[in-house]
């Protein structure tokens, strides 16, 4: 789909043709869904991540900038509807609150072997706060900081939580390896 064809479609879309929506929701819902898998414990999950992501890109495509790629704003909307059910479960569970443990820096060339699918599955095992906190620092960029921020959680935790998902995720792939 070229530039103008999905301005075209997301034109549609503010002004909530059904028709428009739902290529919009087809032509990105496998875009969002990769994002929404690595948030999520299974694939139902994401799934349900994916629909209410896409609830909030309809009903906030006014403030979508066309200077801007589309898929980058979407891609930002999908990391914050995962952020927002990770809130949701954390109510409900009692979250660690863990020492400060100095970040690793690097990461392990451990990872380096594994086909992005098995590496998926090992990181949808860890614990919902390991496993956000993973995925906004190694995959999405964020900084302990700016995850504390998100999170509601102190920069400790986060980088607590980080090593913590680095080990248990060192320990799954050893597991993997030896059988």
């Amino acid at each position: 789909m070229d530039n103008t064809q999905l301005l075209k479609l997301l034109e549609d879309c503010k002004n909530r043709k059904r028709l428009a929506q739902k290529e919009l929701y087809k032509n990105f819902f496998g875009y969002a869904l990769k994002i929404c898998l690595r948030y999520s414990n299974d694939k139902n999950e994401a799934i349900e991540m994916v629909n209410d992501g896409f609830m909030k890109v309809y009903n906030k495509l006014h403030l979508y900038n066309e200077n801007y790629e589309f898929k980058s704003w979407l891609g930002k909307i999908m990391i914050n509807t995962a952020i927002d059910h990770y809130r949701q479960k954390i109510k409900k569970l009692n979250m660690e609150d863990l020492d400060k443990i100095e970040d690793q820096g690097k990461e392990d060339n451990i990872l380096a072997g594994l086909k992005y699918q098995d590496l998926l599955k090992l990181i949808q095992k860890l614990s919902i706060a390991y496993r956000t906190v993973f995925n906004l620092f190694v995959i999405d960029g964020f900084s302990h900081i700016e995850i504390s921020e998100k999170l509601s959680i102190s920069e400790g935790t986060s980088k607590s939580n980080l090593f913590k998902a680095r080990q248990q995720l060192k320990e799954m792939i050893l597991q993997v390896e030896n059988h």
